[in-house]
């Protein structure tokens, strides 16, 4: 059956193409692209404790990735939330959040048990926070919801998804004589194409990204910003998705994930290397500004959240609410953090590193051609 925009692509090939998807020209990138994640990997070791990237990386990820969806939030809006937890917390921060939960509890499970169609319904399910499951109802396109002009249907029928999802997962595990990059690129796609939930299926696949980089043993934590990359270029993305259906453009789709996995693992780099530095610096100037008794676990506390509360300063450092207090106030007339009333909460902002969090990332250089 030809592929055509408004019929249910039921006919999608399984993995892997029957092409050559390892050229000369992939292979080349992919060693660029490995070079540069083992770097990222050996940076995000060297920093004495982990939390500084993994609270705050999976949530600029889960921001990045929820706009991708038109899920607009801000980071301000995020750090803020995930600290108070508040009934005022708008819907669409509340989506975004359990991006991150469902990341770091996908982490959690291929570090027990392989991937598989029932790790992406659960992934699907604490993203959309109800139950889900493999799309039985027809009518699923992808286009433009008001003229129903269709850019590309999906398979239909549930028995099929599953079983095209069942294919997904047997190649993701069997795939041993292409390198794990190119596995995560043809994999990604392929399971776009297949569609298989109602919603969520966009943040779904970008999540199962970065569990199969940990599951092949090249990421050690989910600190790869992937999303950015994608929101930077979107429209490519969409365009060589697309592309890979109608025209067969593997190499093309394959070196656009390569690319964004070596400028992503570049850019993180610099910032862990930033955030260091910032360390260093906040460190001396909290021995200066505060009391000598002052509980070293404060840096800490600054660090691995940009925003933080009295509460969590009292908990974190095990000392009274009028230590913590004035600890904070201390930090804020010294201009090390400023202080803002978000929603029934006082919050404390290390401004220098949320700003260093946030910035925009100049693209690290082109790779050098060899060809």
């Amino acid at each position: 059956m030809v592929w055509t925009p408004n019929s249910p692509y039921n006919d999608l090939p399984d993995l892997p193409p029957p092409i050559d998807v390892e050229s000369k020209r992939i292979l080349k990138q992919v060693a660029e692209a490995r070079a540069a994640l083992a770097s990222l990997d050996q940076a995000a070791r060297r920093i004495p404790n982990p939390r500084v990237l993994l609270n705050s990386i999976p949530l600029l990820e889960a921001q990045a990735s929820s706009e991708i969806e038109n899920i607009v939030t801000t980071a301000d809006e995020l750090f803020a939330a995930d600290q108070l937890d508040e009934d005022s917390t708008r819907p669409e921060a509340k989506e975004a959040l359990r991006y991150r939960v469902a990341l770091l509890d996908g982490v959690r499970r291929v570090r027990d048990r392989p991937l598989s169609a029932t790790t992406l319904i659960t992934i699907c399910s604490t993203l959309q926070a109800r139950e889900m499951r493999v799309r039985d109802l027809p009518g699923t396109f992808i286009g433009n919801p008001a003229t129903r002009e269709a850019i590309y249907t999906p398979p239909d029928g549930q028995r099929l998804l599953m079983e095209r999802l069942d294919a997904w997962a047997r190649f993701v595990h069997t795939s041993t004589a292409l390198d794990p990059l190119v596995v995560m690129a043809l994999a990604h796609y392929q399971f776009e194409a297949i569609n298989p939930f109602s919603d969520g299926n966009g943040r779904t696949g970008r999540i199962v990204n970065i569990l199969l980089l940990i599951d092949r043993g090249l990421l050690s934590e989910p600190i790869l910003y992937l999303s950015r990359y994608i929101v930077q270029n979107k429209a490519e993305y969409y365009r060589l998705l697309l592309a890979v259906t109608a025209e067969a453009a593997w190499e093309d789709w394959v070196e656009f994930m390569l690319e964004g996995i070596r400028q992503t693992a570049l850019s993180t780099i610099e910032k862990i290397d930033d955030i260091q530095a910032l360390y260093r610096e906040m460190q001396g100037e909290l021995r200066a500004v505060l009391p000598s008794g002052a509980n070293a676990d404060l840096l800490d506390v600054l660090f691995e959240q940009p925003y933080c509360r009295i509460t969590t300063v009292m908990e974190r450092c095990d000392v009274t609410r009028p230590t913590a207090t004035k600890w904070l106030k201390i930090l804020t007339e010294a201009e090390v953090l400023i202080s803002v009333k978000a929603g029934r909460s006082l919050v404390f902002i290390n401004r220098t590193f949320f700003s260093l969090l946030t910035r925009a990332e100049r693209a690290p250089e082109p790779a050098p051609t060899l060809f």
